[in-house]
Parts: C-alpha cells; sequence; structure tokens
C-alpha cells in the first residue's frame, strides 16, 4: 500500500532557497562533494541548511550490538539529528596487525542503525590513537606501551607504523558509508584536545592518509579545541573545521556545591577566531564523570547539577553565541565494563546524562526533547546573524523591567535576514539567580515595527534558572507566520498541508502569541477561563493570552489551513514528535528529516515513541509505555485526516475526533501494568573455590612468562632492583589482575623485602605479598588517589626455607593512565639481603596477543587462577565445587582471593524491555574488592571501602531475559580477620511494555575457548 507523503512545501523551499541564496551570496563556501558543504552559519547536507544536533554515544560501552537502536530511537525521539561516536583503537586493534570490528566494535552495523534512525555521524576515531573518553590509556591500544619506542602522538616513525594500519581499517570501513555514498558519516575528528605547537606535524601526516586519492574520505576533517586556545584553525595541521569544548560546570566533585555562571565569550571568540566557519561545540557538557571513594559524588548529583535547568539556561546560551553544530557529552554514557575505564574511575560511565546507564529517560531528556523538536521544527534559526545583546548597544529591542524590585534580565537578538525572523534568547542577567525575573521586551519586527511585548499579559517571567526563545516573525507551516510569541514553541510544521504551531508554558506563568488566524475556522476557543482572546490594537493580528493557571492541553484555534495548540509545560513534555519515513524504498535518506521526509504526526501520552507509519488509511506506532501504571493511558493523536485507523506497537486503538472536521484523535491503550519477580539471589546455590593457589608451596608457575626483559620502551626507569623490568605490558598483560612470582633461595638472613607496586594514579590498587606460606596484606584500602605505593615488608624467620627455594607472590590490580606509557607493575624490588633468583609474570591467558574470548575482546578479563580456567564463563561445571554462600564470604580468615559462582533463570514475557540491575546492598565499608561476571563479562568491579558505586546495571543481552544466567564473583578480601558479607541482589529499574528485539550472544565455556589455561 502507497505510503501518504507530503512533499517540501512552498514557504518551506522559499524560506530555504533565501537561506541558501544569501549565505551563496555573502560568504565563502566550502564544498567536500556535491552533499556536503558549509560555510560560517551553518553545514549543507544535500542542498539542505542543518542544525547539527548531536549526542554522544559509545557504542562499546553498551557490548550489545541490538540495543544500540533503543538508544537510536531515543536520540532520534528528542529532537536530535546527530550521533558523535568515539571508536576504541585498543579494542578495534588489540595487537599489532589486528584489526577487529566484529561484535560490538562493528562500524558498519552501527552505520546502517544510524541511517535507519536518520542520524547523522560524526565519527571520532581521532586516529584512534587518544580519544580520552576516561578509557584506559585514553583508548589507545596497549601493546603500543611495549612495542613503541618513540613517544606517541608525534611524528615518529614507529608510532607511525602502529596507527597507519589501524586508520587504513577505519577508513576502509567507513569510505562507503560516507554521505555522498548514501551512509551517515558526514565529519571525522583527527584528535582529541591536542596542543598544535606539538601536534601540528603529526595531525599534517594523518590529515594526508585521509585525504590521499586512494581514501576515498571526502567529509571535512575536525578537531575539539580544550578551550579558547585557537588550535589547529590555521598554519600546519590545521583542521576543516575547528571546534571548541565546553565544560561549564567543570569535571570535580568540589564544583557541585556551586552554578557556575555562563560564559560569555563564545561569540567573541569565534568572530575572531573562525568566523568564516560555523560555530561548532563538539564536546559541551551534559555531565561529568566520577571518581573512586566514599567522598564522590555518585551520577546523581553530576545529574542534579547539569540537570533541566542547566540545560535550559547553558543550552540557549550556547545558541545565543550563534553555535549551529552542538554535541552533548555525554547522552547516554554506558558502562566501562571490564578494563576499560582509566584508574580515575569506576565501572559506571553514567555520566549523570539525560538517558542513564539503565537506557531509562529523565528530566533532562525532556527538556532536551523540548528544545530539539523545536530546532527541527524552525529552519529559519540555521541561518541566523548575531545583531547584539543587552550589553552591546541592542538597538532594536530592550527589556523592560517590571518593576525595580525584579530580578533584571538579559537578551540576546539573532535574526535571519533573509526572512525577517527574530530569536530573543532571554536569561537572567546573573545566570546563577534563583529569583524571579518579571519583564516585557521591546522588539522590532521584519517590518521594522516597534511593539513591547507581551500586549495584553503582564510580563514575561523567568523563574530562577530559565531561558527562554522569545520569537518574532516567525514562519510555521506553507504560508503562516507569527508577529511574536512569548510562548514558547514546541511544534512547527505542516501536517497533511495543515499549519500547525504547537505553543507552550509553565502554568504558573502567562503566555501570549499574536498571529493573523486564516481559514475557516471549525474550532476557536470560546469562554475560557484561562484563554482570552483579543483583535484589537494590531491591525490583520488576533492576540491569544494563556493565561496562568492553566493545566493540560488545549486546541486555540483550528481551520482548514491552521491548527494552534497549547499545553502547559507538564502535559507538553508527554508529546512527541516522530518523523513519516519517506515511501521510496529506494532513498538510503529516506527517514533524514528535511532530506528524505518533511511528513511527521504528533502524538502525546506514552512513555516514548519510536516510530510512526501511515499506510493508506492507517497510522501505525511503535513506542514504549510505562508498565507500572494502573489505568488506561490516553493517547492524542494528530495527523493527516485521511488516517482512520491506529495501531500501537501492532494493536488496534479505537480513535474518537475531538470534533468535527478535526485533526485530532484521542484514544486510550489498555492497562500494561504487570507484575514480575526475579531470583533472589542469597537463596541460590553458591558454589565455592579457591583463586589464589599462587601462593601455595607447590604451585607451578614453570609455564609462566620469565620476567627477565632489561630494557623497556616506557620511559620510566625501575627505581631500584638488579636490573630487570617488571612492567606487565612488557610482557603482554596489561588488563585488569596480573599476578608476579619471585623466587629466591633463602639464606637464612632475609628479614624483609621492598617492593614498589604501580597500578595507576587514582586505582583502588591493592596487592599481597606471600613468602612460601606465610601471608602479609597491603594495600592502599581506603584511599583512591595513591598511583603506585612503596613499602618494606617484614619476613618471619619461620616462613622461610633456608638452603630452598622460597616465592614472594604478588596481584596487582593493572590500570593504565591517560599516558599509555604508563609503568605498571613493580616498579622496586630488593630483600635487605640477598637476590631474586628468578621473577615470573602472569595476565590473562595469551596476553593481549593471543588471548582467546574474542567475542568479549581484550579488556574483559584478567589473570585471576579463576579466570585463566574460564571459572566466569557460562557453562563452567562446578558441581565438584563446594557450597557456600556470597553472602558468607571467603572462608579463610586470611586474606585472599575467592570464587562464587552460581545459576539463576530468567523468564521474562516477551515484548517489554526491563532494565536490571546487580546491587551491592551492604553498608560501604567492608576491606573487600569484588570482579563481578554476568554470563562471562565482567560488568562491574566492586570497592566496597571506597564506593561509591553498589549498582551495576546489566542489560538484555548481556542477561539472557529468557534461560539460565551465570554470575560469578571473584571476591578479594584485603584484610584478615575482617567481617566480609556481601548482600548481592538482582533488582528491576522499571518495566516498559515495548522496547527493541535483543539478541543474546554469551559463548560458554569450552576447551578452545581456555585453552593453555
Amino acid at each position: 500500500m502507497k505510503l501518504i507523503t507530503l512533499t517540501v512545501l512552498p514557504l518551506w523551499a522559499w524560506i530555504l532557497s533565501l537561506i541558501l541564496q544569501g549565505t551563496l551570496g555573502q560568504s565563502s563556501l566550502k564544498t567536500f562533494s556535491p552533499d556536503l558543504q558549509f560555510d560560517n552559519y551553518t553545514l549543507i547536507l544535500k542542498g539542505q541548511r542543518i542544525f547539527l544536533h548531536s549526542g554522544e554515544f559509545h557504542t562499546f560501552r553498551l557490548p550489545v550490538p541490538s540495543l544500540w537502536p533503543d538508544i537510536l530511537d531515543k536520540f532520534k525521539a528528542a529532537g536530535f539529528n546527530a550521533i558523535s561516536v568515539y571508536v576504541h583503537m585498543g579494542l578495534v586493534n588489540p595487537s599489532p596487525g589486528v584489526m577487529d570490528f566484529d561484535g560490538y566494535r562493528s562500524l558498519s552495523a552501527l552505520y546502517e542503525a544510524a541511517r535507519l534512525a536518520g542520524l547523522w555521524i560524526v565519527l571520532r576515531p581521532d586516529f584512534g590513537q587518544y580519544i580520552n573518553g576516561e578509557t584506559t590509556a585514553g583508548g589507545l591500544p596497549h601493546w603500543v606501551t611495549s612495542q613503541v619506542k618513540s613517544e606517541l602522538r608525534t611524528t615518529a616513525a614507529d608510532w607511525n607504523a602502529a596507527w597507519t594500519p589501524y586508520i587504513q581499517a577505519i577508513i576502509g570501513q567507513t569510505n562507503q558509508s560516507q554521505i555522498s555514498n548514501g551512509g551517515p558519516v558526514i565529519a571525522i575528528q583527527i584528535d582529541n584536545e591536542y596542543d598544535q605547537e606539538e601536534g601540528g606535524p603529526y595531525f599534517a601526516e594523518m590529515e594526508a592518509l585521509y585525504r590521499d586519492p586512494s581514501s576515498g574520505i571526502e567529509v571535512p576533517l575536525t578537531h575539539n579545541d580544550p578551550g579558547m586556545l585557537d588550535a589547529f584553525i590555521n598554519g600546519t595541521g590545521a583542521v576543516d573545521l575547528y571546534g571548541m569544548d565546553a565544560y561549564p560546570q567543570g569535571l570535580v566533585a568540589s564544583n557541585l556545591s556551586i552554578w557556575n555562571p555562563i560564559e560569555m565569550g563564545y561569540h567573541t571568540y569565534h568572530e575572531e577566531a573562525n568566523p568564516s566557519q560555523p560555530w561548532y561545540s563538539p564536546e559541551f557538557q551534559s555531565g561529568a564523570f566520577d571518581g573512586w571513594g566514599p567522598d564522590a559524588t555518585g551520577y546523581e548529583d553530576w545529574r542534579a547539577v547539569t540537570d533541566a535547568d542547566f540545560v535550559s539556561v547553558f543550552y540557549l546560551h550556547t545558541w545565543a553565541s550563534n553555535a549551529k553544530l552542538v554535541n552533548y557529552y555525554m547522552l547516554y554514557g554506558g558502562t566501562s565494563w571490564g578494563a576499560l575505564p582509566y584508574p580515575y574511575v569506576y565501572t559506571s560511565y553514567d555520566y549523570g546524562a539525560a538517558i542513564t546507564e539503565a537506557r531509562t529517560l529523565t528530566r533532562k531528556y525532556t527538556e532536551l526533547k523540548l528544545q530539539g523538536i523545536f530546532l527541527r521544527s524552525s529552519p529559519e534559526f540555521y541561518k541566523t546573524d548575531w545583531i547584539g545583546t543587552s550589553s552591546s548597544n541592542l538597538t532594536e529591542g530592550a527589556i523592560i523591567p517590571s518593576s525595580p524590585l525584579t530580578s533584571p534580565a538579559f537578551v540576546t537578538l539573532l535574526r535571519n535576514l533573509d526572512t525577517g525572523a527574530g530569536f530573543w534568547i532571554v536569561r537572567q542577567n546573573d545566570s546563577t539567580s534563583l529569583a524571579l525575573s518579571s519583564f516585557k521586551l521591546n522588539v522590532t519586527t521584519a517590518g521594522n515595527q516597534k511593539l513591547t511585548i507581551p500586549i495584553v499579559a503582564s510580563s514575561i517571567n523567568l523563574d530562577g534558572r530559565e531561558s527562554k526563545v522569545i520569537t518574532t516573525n516567525y514562519a510555521f507551516g506553507s504560508r503562516s507566520r507569527t508577529l511574536y510569541s512569548t510562548a514558547l514553541i514546541f511544534f512547527s510544521g505542516s501536517i497533511d498541508g495543515i499549519d500547525v504551531l504547537f505553543l507552550y508554558g509553565d502554568s504558573d506563568q502567562e503566555h501570549e502569541v499574536g498571529l493573523d488566524l486564516a481559514g475557516s475556522a471549525n474550532r476557536t476557543v470560546q469562554d475560557h477561563t484561562h484563554v482570552q482572546i483579543t483583535s484589537d490594537g494590531i491591525p490583520s493580528t488576533t492576540i491569544i493570552t494563556v493565561k496562568s493557571g492553566f493545566q493540560g492541553f488545549i486546541p486555540l484555534y483550528e481551520s482548514d489551513t491552521q491548527l494552534i495548540l497549547f499545553a502547559d509545560k507538564d502535559t507538553v513534555s508527554d508529546f512527541w514528535a516522530p518523523t513519516v519515513a519517506s515511501d521510496n524504498l529506494t532513498d538510503p535518506f529516506a527517514n533524514y528529516w528535511s532530506i528524505g521526509t518533511n511528513e511527521t504526526v504528533l502524538v502525546g501520552g506514552p512513555y516514548l515513541v519510536r516510530s510512526a507509519v501511515i499506510s493508506g488509511t492507517e497510522l501505525a506506532l511503535k513506542g514504549d509505555l510505562n508498565a507500572t501504571n494502573t489505568e488506561q493511558m490516553p493517547l492524542t493523536v494528530i495527523a493527516s485526516s485521511t488516517v482512520k485507523s491506529l495501531t500501537w506497537n501492532g494493536e488496534n486503538v479505537s480513535l474518537e475526533l475531538t470534533a468535527n472536521e478535526s485533526m485530532i484523535r484521542t484514544g486510550k491503550i489498555s492497562s500494561t501494568k504487570i507484575s514480575i519477580q526475579v531470583s533472589d539471589l542469597e537463596a541460590l546455590e553458591w558454589k565455592f573455590n579457591d583463586s589464589l593457589p599462587e601462593v601455595h608451596t607447590n604451585f607451578d608457575d614453570s609455564d609462566w612468562a620469565i620476567a627477565n626483559h632489561t630494557t623497556t620502551n616506557i620511559p620510566f626507569p625501575m627505581y631500584y632492583g638488579d636490573g630487570r623490568i617488571l612492567y606487565g605490558c612488557d610482557y603482554g598483560f596489561c588488563e585488569n589482575v596480573v599476578l608476579w612470582r619471585g623466587h629466591f633461595n633463602a639464606s637464612g638472613s632475609e628479614k624483609s623485602v621492598n617492593l614498589s607496586i604501580n597500578g595507576g594514579a587514582g586505582m583502588p590498587q591493592r596487592h599481597f605479598s606471600y613468602s612460601h606460606s606465610y601471608s602479609h596484606i597491603s594495600s592502599t584500602n581506603n584511599a583512591n588517589v595513591i598511583e603506585e605505593t612503596d613499602e618494606i615488608f617484614d619476613l618471619p624467620t619461620d616462613a622461610l626455607l633456608t638452603g630452598q627455594d622460597n616465592v614472594i607472590t604478588v596481584v596487582q590490580s593493572e590500570a593504565i593512565n591517560d599516558d599509555a606509557k604508563s609503568p605498571r607493575g613493580i616498579r622496586g624490588f630488593q630483600l635487605n639481603t640477598g637476590n631474586f633468583t628468578e621473577w615470573r609474570v602472569q595476565g590473562k591467558v595469551g596476553g593481549y596477543v593471543n588471548y582467546r574470548d574474542k567475542l568479549r575482546g581484550v579488556l574483559n578479563e584478567g589473570g585471576l587462577f579463576g579466570e585463566r580456567h574460564g571459572w566466569h564463563l557460562p557453562g563452567f561445571d562446578t558441581s565438584s565445587w563446594a557450597s557456600r554462600k556470597l553472602s558468607t564470604g571467603n572462608p579463610s580468615s586470611e586474606a585472599g582471593i575467592g570464587f562464587f559462582v552460581a545459576s539463576f533463570n530468567l523468564s521474562m514475557p516477551q515484548g517489554y524491555d526491563i532494565p536490571m540491575s546487580f546491587t551491592f546492598s551492604e553498608p560501604l565499608g567492608q576491606p573487600y574488592r569484588a570482579y563481578m561476571f554476568i554470563n562471562g563479562w565482567m560488568m562491574g568491579k566492586r570497592v566496597a571501602n571506597l564506593g561509591p558505586q553498589s549498582k551495576f546495571p546489566v542489560h538484555e543481552g548481556i542477561l539472557n531475559y529468557h534461560g539460565n544466567n551465570t554470575v560469578a564473583v571473584a571476591l578479594w578480601s584485603m584484610t584478615p580477620n575482617a567481617t566480609v558479607a556481601l548482600q548481592l541482589q538482582l533488582v528491576i529499574d522499571g518495566i516498559f511494555k515495548g522496547g527493541v528485539d535483543v539478541a543474546v550472544n554469551n559463548p560458554s565455556w569450552s576447551s578452545e575457548l581456555i585453552e593453555g589455561r
């Protein structure tokens, strides 16, 4: 059946034509292909201006590719048209010459998912070498630590030889997915936050590889400057498109107690630094990372300090600087599972983002949606000139305070000089103010008409940390335009040839719009307590005022040519504007707004609307409902009059017209409430085995690597020893736990050993030292900023075997800092007398060269005995193990490491998205750390006396929602004779009817998978 598709509407096309013609005549246009250009205003894609409204998403932090469409749907539903994506070189290029784009490392799967969603991609492999992103080694592969002698991120020949194959592989994966080839990729970032004086020639080398004619790369190359540093705009290594990052609330916990003021210099800096390019923010703050320690804030606190108020004030201020390319870091943070995190941060990378780590939506997401749909609806906003502000002698308008007692406000005017549309962005003069600001606004319209608005309402209000976009001469639909509006605009456009304007505002404020009502009316608000309509004062203009106290949704005016709607902010927050893809099945851009489609519907009520398809007279909606609701969910649909029937996720929904000949229909979706039970983990049959046999006399380490190197490419010398280098990466062991065994023949005079151990700044490192059967514990325990320890351990004489081989065993938790050449390992070793005869080292089996688990990847596991033998994998036979509850801890009163394994079944209902988390519910403070594996994936590192993380979301796909699951916990008791009693629970974080189809791929234990262990 043929879909109903709207063509580009005449006024819309005329507006866009004017925009493009005006720009081409007034500024230099840079063309990369017929499909991709930019000027000093915006990107121009396939002839259409776009405001690049983007969110950061790291697919490697959601290692379930079938869940990527869930995140992309949520981006698109909030009005975003792009994603920014880091590529992690350490995962893709785990060892020299190996490129792995399978599974969660896939770029082709990401490109196709983004294309189907209608989202552009700014790719940030940053030559894969360095992405930062709070990942181990900043995203660099660990093998470069030991195999590249020269300084990294330079023009050194050995470093060039290391990164060139990786970038060639990125090019090979990407060139056919650029916009010119029907793909979503529109830009590639060269490197991350680098200094031009140091990195200019290096950038030039990288750019030459991308621009080699054989590469086929046509899209702009970009860079993100960490501040107003003018880096890579001109000179050696200059990129095509410069961008500047901004984190106005900072990235450290001490900033949570204050709200920093806005940065006033963005516009001036852009005009001075790169006025011929559009103003671009590749990373604008949307939260922050959080670090270890009992005083750490936790991500809910970061979400609070960068909440909806922050989005309102700081994001609109960025718009006011005339930025037209903005990427919010992060929009979805995800999980730094396995060895992904660098040492300062823990497993969660929630980031306080608008979409939580568990994939649920927040109040911040709603604010972003209100902004995103406005941007999508407002093509005139894409080409604006910065006219002036309250502090720069703005002559076209001014703030008029309602009384001397009110908090002063501030206005910035952006105007589209081709159409006359004005965008007056107002905020508190003191952007940190919590006071009420009430004022009127003097404006100049496109016809040079001077107005003081609102005209009927008493004032425009800003309630504390709030900003607004007040509009004049704003076009909506094919032939309509407001004179002004102090009400905010959620949506504007055409639906079935009707010009639609959807306004909103806070229920405790007044709102007003002045416009020419056209067409033959079939509905006009009359005798409504909270709505006043007047035609006096301004010729050809009707003024509609919504008074304070209005709640709900109301059609203000409906005719055969116009539909004017209003809702209070709480109500409009439940509305969505899904795009309706073109029915041209051969168009790769069928779901891209303004390029493949201009058709949409409005839907009010659901938790999420993912998609809309019109087929004949049927509208098919897909989305999610909050399944904790007990009542029927009211549904409001505004769609073409040809729509006669509706389905929601394939189920029929009855519709009723709200008035004759109306586009507005209502219906109800049946109750979705469902009761779900999950396993009580405490009640499971837990099995236990010792995972530190390396401390025993009879342990055979003959197949471990001999640590006998005397030279290293790591530029940090040993502190003391006998010339041997004991850095894990030199022997191929960089990730997670690494074990060392130092042998010496005792003379009887040995009294102590001095050890210096480096595990990573900020990493809560711990290590054990053992001499034969004697054990002694040293740890940083409750400190979270110690990079390395240097301590002397006494060796009691009754622990020594005189004249025989004695062994000291060191267990090290390893993480690589931003500096990939960090000296992780033992930096000093010395007995008080005598020497070590031999050192041996073991990490994950095979190291980074021959690791076995190719699906989960190089960063998933480490060198614990249990890991080396596959105890963490589903299907490992634990029937011969002792039964022991996890809550009872390790059996010995000594410090040690034990492995606990249990299995449980899940039987979740089909068609539901049910986020779950594993939660350690015992109070913070017990001296243990735990590595938690779910179906073989290391999904959590718990440090119980540091915190703050106690809750670990684990997604479907890692969890099997329709079958058996294995949970394994490697429990490291840090202190002898201390109580360690874990309380691990599986909890449900939400129940949503809908979701996406999720595939499970968790390889089980097999002899091939653990060969050599």
